[in-house]
């Protein structure tokens, strides 16, 4: 890991210990809930969000503070999960008066390890640890005093190196889990690294869904087709602009989109890809900015928004950490037309990295709420955006 790797981590951990403070100890904390700020402007000042670029009538508050968040899943009645990358937490979000800001921040999971991906099913929550799931049954009415996880797939790798997941059940009531590549650049004999697995929902049935996936850790289903979209992370190491992170869509299952033998669908990997060729692995739909470490993605499915961000993408790009001039650091869209051609990949929400390279922030991850406002993770402030549109 770079000393500027290491820098942002410590920073986000910094930051982050001033949110849910009753919530950050151990064990016995589990159910706790923690003390909210609902002074709006001095939480929008605090941090820095005059800062924040937006397209004309839209603007984004401080929604909730939440140590490291990360991935993110919404439950039908409103209550936010969030995963945690650099901690072993799990918090759940609630926003009691529907007011657009959080009421209440409860830990309700500890002691795991590396607990990044939530996913909400039956009145379940999922959630995905580097090697295993496990479950939180009716977790809605238990938030003060949560259950024990109970452990449905635990046959994952232990792999530290990209062994943090991002989770969601699909169309099929499937559970999906990727299996990032231990490693930049490598090829491993065990299939199931580099991979989108699914599973049913009690930890039976799993089989790998699509493969040559480096590390994705953000996906979902377009609205209208059902089929499956996700972002993919470049290797590293091969300069500052090559090779673009990726959006790639796997309508069916089998699917291999080049990893490690061809990047961005035209690139073949000086080690890996000699005697290969790049047309025979599924290009992506579009090419992203070169290590922008895009994250977590979503189809715009509310009301709120103006009719041409009906359906389109919205991708939470996390930032580089070893380019020479940083990229990334924002909120991206990529709309596209009804056959699911990308029309055009443009900035929406940016300024989390600001001129000579200061970072005020890093997105993760996006959520559509139920009143059709965007929700936006950064694990290094410790705190969930909420952007909103008025006409």
């Amino acid at each position: 890991m770079s000393t500027f790797s290491k820098k942002l981590i410590a920073a986000a951990l910094l930051l982050g210990s001033h949110a849910a403070t009753s919530s950050c100890g151990h064990h016995s904390n589990t159910g706790a809930s923690a003390p909210v700020d609902h002074d709006t402007s001095a939480l929008n000042n605090r941090y820095s969000l005059d800062k924040i670029k937006l397209p004309p009538g839209f603007s984004i508050n401080v929604y909730a503070e939440v140590p490291n968040a990360r991935s993110m899943s919404l439950s039908p009645s409103g209550i936010l999960f969030v995963g945690n990358r650099e901690g072993d937490k799990v918090y759940a979000v609630a926003d009691e008066d529907k007011n657009g800001t959080a009421d209440k921040v409860y830990t309700i999971a500890s002691g795991l390890r590396t607990p990044n991906g939530v996913a909400f099913k039956n009145g379940s929550l999922y959630i995905a640890t580097v090697s295993s799931i496990v479950r939180l049954d009716s977790i809605e009415s238990r938030l003060s005093d949560p259950p024990k996880p109970i452990v449905v797939y635990d046959r994952f790798p232990t792999d530290a190196h990209h062994g943090w997941k991002f989770i969601a059940f699909g169309p099929d009531n499937k559970l999906y889990v990727p299996v990032g590549a231990p490693c930049n650049v490598c090829e491993k004999e065990n299939p199931v690294y580099a991979t989108i697995t699914r599973m049913n929902p009690d930890g039976s049935g799993m089989e790998i869904y699509a493969k040559g996936i480096r590390n994705s850790v953000g996906f979902a289903w377009h609205p209208i087709t059902k089929q499956l979209w996700f972002t993919d992370n470049g290797r590293d190491n091969l300069g500052n602009d090559i090779p673009s992170d990726e959006l790639n869509t796997a309508p069916q299952t089998g699917m291999h989109f080049g990893f490690p033998y061809c990047h961005q669908g035209d690139t073949p990997d000086p080690e890996f890809g000699k005697n290969k060729n790049c047309s025979d692995y599924t290009p992506p739909v579009q090419k992203l900015g070169p290590h922008v470490a895009a994250l977590g993605m979503r189809f715009y499915t509310g009301n709120a928004f103006p009719k041409e961000y009906s359906n389109q993408v919205f991708i939470a790009e996390h930032g580089s950490w070893n380019r020479s001039e940083p990229i990334g650091y924002r909120v991206t869209l990529v709309k596209l037309d009804s056959t699911g051609k990308a029309l055009s990949y443009s900035n929406f929400a940016e300024g989390w990295l600001q001129p000579g390279g200061k970072v005020l922030g890093r997105p993760v991850d996006v959520e559509v709420t139920t009143d059709g406002s965007l929700l936006v993770s950064d694990d290094y402030a410790g705190v969930i955006y909420r952007i909103s549109y008025q006409k």
